[in-house]
């Protein structure tokens, strides 16, 4: 489902799809330990638990948007907070499929309207996942509907605005007696932090000029 693009490079989307691992390595180019190098040593005992998420941009719009969602406050992890559509992959998928099944259960996108384009380096998280970032191209964005159990509410952010590093405010909060630090996005009334900021920071250095 990967359409023609440039080599894989530096500061591009990966074309090669990515072996799922929980193997956690302090070569990781992407994770919370960028800006906590403590958290290098962070292990579990049973590895990373692997995830995927959806970037998904519509390119039918004059100016490219991305699909966020706000979780709903009852979940048992990163509850009300603001994540790309994702989750855990299943035993037997790769990170292409749990991304797209997850955008499905849980904002009603189907996988036939997204053109994937590649792949992101995993995000390995202080919460114990590495996560897959997957972007995927829309032609327009065809009517969602965010599941209740999973979802509070959808909302869209300007392609431009994510990737423009200015708007990438460096913040930190007290966790557990130490200084933590992290990204924020802020957008309208939205604040955009921790795991989805720093796969958003990572995107904007990477660069995805063939979607522009």
């Amino acid at each position: 489902m990967v359409t023609g693009s440039p080599a894989p490079c530096s500061n591009s989307l990966e074309t090669d799809t990515p072996s799922v691992s929980s193997s956690a390595a302090a070569t990781d180019r992407s994770g919370d330990h960028v800006l906590n190098p403590d958290f290098s040593a962070f292990r579990p005992k049973d590895g990373l638990k692997p995830a995927a998420v959806l970037i998904a941009v519509d390119m039918a719009k004059a100016e490219p948007d991305v699909t966020l969602t706000v979780r709903t406050a009852t979940l048992s992890a990163h509850a009300g907070q603001i994540a790309f559509p994702g989750g855990r992959v299943d035993p037997g998928e790769g990170a292409q499929e749990t991304a797209l099944r997850e955008a499905m259960e849980e904002i009603a996108l189907p996988p036939s309207a997204v053109d994937v384009q590649g792949f992101l380096p995993s995000y390995a998280s202080r919460t114990g996942y590495r996560v897959y970032p997957v972007v995927g191209a829309l032609d327009g964005l065809p009517q969602l509907q965010p599941s209740p159990a999973e979802v509070d509410s959808i909302f869209q952010v300007p392609l431009a605005f994510l990737l423009n590093p200015r708007n990438a405010e460096r913040t930190s909060r007290v966790f557990e007696g130490k200084e933590r630090f992290f990204y924020t996005y802020h957008f309208d009334n939205h604040a955009i932090w921790g795991l989805t900021a720093g796969i958003v920071h990572h995107m904007s250095e990477r660069l995805i000029t063939h979607l522009s």
